[in-house]
């Protein structure tokens, strides 16, 4: 017969025991003792002395000068018992890791916190919370923050203008493992904005404004209500391949936009969805050995993209010998006469030939 109440007892105690473990990595509480030449000593209860010292000890000074014998701070442990028998301790790990649990917290919560611009590069803007570095990339602005141009050193100017503001931001992603804390001004929606959102589905076709341009696509704003906002990536501009919105679009333009997604309290939108593909009927526009007139619109490793009057077509680099070759012959945004050579529907392909 099995004794439930020594059965308990020993449950109990290992129980018990494993609340008066610690590992290296852990994070304790420690008392200050005193600072001496050595090191700095700290009383860490049944676990014994710890100790901060050599490069932690010179990390963690700011720290320490403030220390009083008696204050309790919380520290990282290294090594469980190094060759003095002390507990080998780290004073900034403690501190940093503390502030990784905050940041994670206000993630779980969604709360909205101040964040102040340190930097900024073209991918977006770089903050500091917690005094851990937290990067808000460019996608992540409000449309209003968003740089208007799409050239790379333009980009950074403006974004460096934000240096030394305060923007109101949510936790996007933690990761302390890498480092790695993104955060998003978009994500801040008013409940307002959420609530004009129930009007709208998926698939509805609705009128837009062009409210800001960006390297990645356009952002727009609805017709009937200009407080939402949604955006349409460059894959969904056209059927052509479009590699900077202004060769199609201007602020201010009003396009009809089909709504792909919502998602965030934002509409992911599509021009494109909204035309008539013009690959359907390609047969009947274009045939093999037509003529036709295009332009260059861009070059690529293995050749050059060609408009056409609504599609667009490909000549291939062998017809030239090398890309040096290539763009003797043809310059960007200029018109010249092509032959078609080929012609495929299936993967909205033309390829023509420079007509000599």
């Amino acid at each position: 017969m099995i004794d439930t109440k020594n059965n308990a007892l020993i449950q109990a105690i290992k129980q018990d025991l494993a609340k008066n473990r610690v590992y290296e990595k852990d994070v304790i509480e420690a008392i200050f003792i005193k600072k001496t030449s050595k090191g700095a000593f700290f009383d860490l209860g049944k676990f014994g002395t710890g100790i901060v010292y050599g490069l932690e000890l010179l990390n963690a000074k700011d720290i320490i000068k403030n220390l009083k014998p008696g204050d309790k701070i919380l520290a990282k442990i290294l090594v469980f018992e190094n060759q003095d028998g002390y507990v080998e301790l780290s004073l900034v790990d403690a501190d940093k890791q503390k502030n990784w649990q905050k940041i994670k917290e206000l993630e779980e919560s969604g709360e909205i916190i101040p964040m102040k611009i340190i930097g900024a590069n073209s991918g977006g803007l770089i903050g500091e919370i917690f005094e851990i570095k937290a990067f808000l990339p460019i996608s992540k602005l409000a449309e209003k923050n968003i740089p208007k141009e799409t050239d790379r050193q333009k980009i950074i100017e403006e974004l460096k203008k934000f240096i030394g503001q305060e923007l109101n931001v949510k936790i996007s992603l933690v990761n302390p493992r890498n480092n790695k804390l993104i955060v998003s001004e978009r994500e801040i929606i008013s409940a307002n904005v959420l609530e004009l959102l129930n009007q709208y589905k998926i698939g509805q076709v609705v009128d837009a404004v062009v409210s800001g341009m960006a390297s990645f696509g356009v952002f727009v704003k609805l017709v009937d209500n200009p407080e939402i906002e949604g955006i349409v990536y460059l894959s969904e501009l056209d059927y052509r391949i479009i590699d900077n919105p202004k060769d199609i679009l201007n602020l201010n333009d009003i396009v009809k936009v089909k709504i792909l997604d919502i998602k965030n309290g934002k509409l992911i939108l599509s021009i494109k969805a909204t035309k008539e593909d013009p690959w359907q009927k390609v047969n009947d526009l274009y045939k093999i050995n037509d003529e036709v007139k295009g332009i260059v619109y861009k070059f690529t490793p293995f050749g050059a993209i060609i408009n056409l009057s609504n599609v667009q077509g490909f000549v291939h680099i062998t017809d030239f010998g090398g890309v040096d070759e290539m763009k003797k012959e043809l310059e960007l945004g200029r018109e010249y006469n092509f032959i078609i050579s080929q012609i495929k529907p299936e993967e909205k392909r033309i390829i023509l030939k420079l007509k000599k």
